[in-house]
């Protein structure tokens, strides 16, 4: 569990910097949230929101997780995983077309993906390829 907890901390940091779909990102964290109410209240209700703490507070009492709390994390953990190979991915196939059409573009909300989609007619195929294998992974 250890290692789910710290792969989970690890892909939430990653996708709170690189993460386009944040609505997404607030469905995982209501369903832990949800999922883990019951340990949230007893254990973590002292904590400060932010910066990690409440998975630290999460992960200090993981051994007294309830199964449903547990498999949320877990769950959880393998969607952000997902989600950040994707972009990795993306960001691999599309680095050169990102560095010729959108170099002053500032990462987040979607604005890279609207800048390559802007300038379509140029961007690689291997680019537009990866666009469309991580649209059919959702």
């Amino acid at each position: 569990m250890k290692q789910v907890t710290l792969v989970l901390f690890i892909a939430i940091s990653l996708s709170l910097v690189f993460c386009t779909h944040v609505l997404a990102g607030q469905d995982l964290v209501k369903s832990v949230a949800d999922s883990c109410q019951k340990e949230l209240e007893t254990y973590c209700k002292d904590v400060t929101p932010g910066e990690g703490r409440i998975l630290a507070c999460l992960y200090a009492h993981e051994d007294k997780l309830s199964n449903r709390c547990d498999y949320a994390l877990y769950d959880a953990a393998a969607q952000l995983e997902r989600a950040v190979s994707a972009l990795t991915y993306l960001a691999n196939e599309c680095r050169d077309d990102l560095k010729a059409y959108c170099y002053s573009v500032r990462p987040g909300e979607g604005r890279l993906l609207d800048c390559i989609k802007k300038h379509k007619k140029h961007v690689s195929k291997r680019c537009m390829q990866a666009i469309k294998d991580v649209k059919k992974k959702k």
